[in-house]
């Protein structure tokens, strides 16, 4: 219960940051003409579509995608207590996914457009936000935490709990 009710904290701070950072932009309408070390500069832009502006021209689309968006948030949710209920790691991961995306979705509900404002487009990235960093870092801390991390991940690293319990058992039979 209280690991639910910081996650719940932490999702709130996340989605606080994502908000204020986003109005300080679109507030200030921040725009640098050169990169920092070539990657990074801040510019403001309004998107109406998803990464790149894909489907931007096409609002029936959009409504659909919004809608489905309200679905994985609440899938995130039930997959929070149920499915990922034992594994902590991944269930800060999963916070860090729910945040970017309900930051995200306040934007499509309540301006109509997502607000962007931290370029990377010498990445090959686009113009992206603070809960798009959350998205993307929730979901590759969740895939390595599936793939790595804990006794029922694909491929754990160290010793997982069957093997330790062979292990104990071969030691015994000397």
């Amino acid at each position: 219960m209280i690991f639910s009710l910081v996650c719940a904290f932490i999702a709130l701070a996340l989605i606080l940051a994502d908000q204020l950072t986003k109005a300080l932009a679109e507030a200030f309408h921040v725009f640098q003409s050169d990169y920092f070390l070539g990657l990074i500069r801040l510019n403001y832009v309004e998107n109406t579509g998803l990464p790149w502006g894909w489907l931007g021209d096409n609002p029936e689309i959009m409504k659909v995608i919004t809608a489905f968006t309200v679905v994985m948030m609440v899938g995130i949710v039930v997959l929070f207590f149920t499915v990922f209920k034992k594994n902590s790691p991944a269930r800060v991961a999963l916070v860090f996914i729910e945040a970017g995306g309900i930051g995200n979705l306040i934007d499509r509900v309540v301006f109509g457009s997502v607000r962007d404002f931290v370029d990377v487009s010498p990445t090959g990235f686009g113009i992206c936000n603070l809960a798009d960093f959350f998205i993307t870092f929730g979901a590759v801390a969740l895939f390595i935490i599936l793939l790595f991390v804990g006794k029922d991940a694909v491929f754990p690293l160290g010793k997982n709990k069957k093997a330790q319990e062979e292990e104990g058992a071969a030691g015994n039979d000397e």
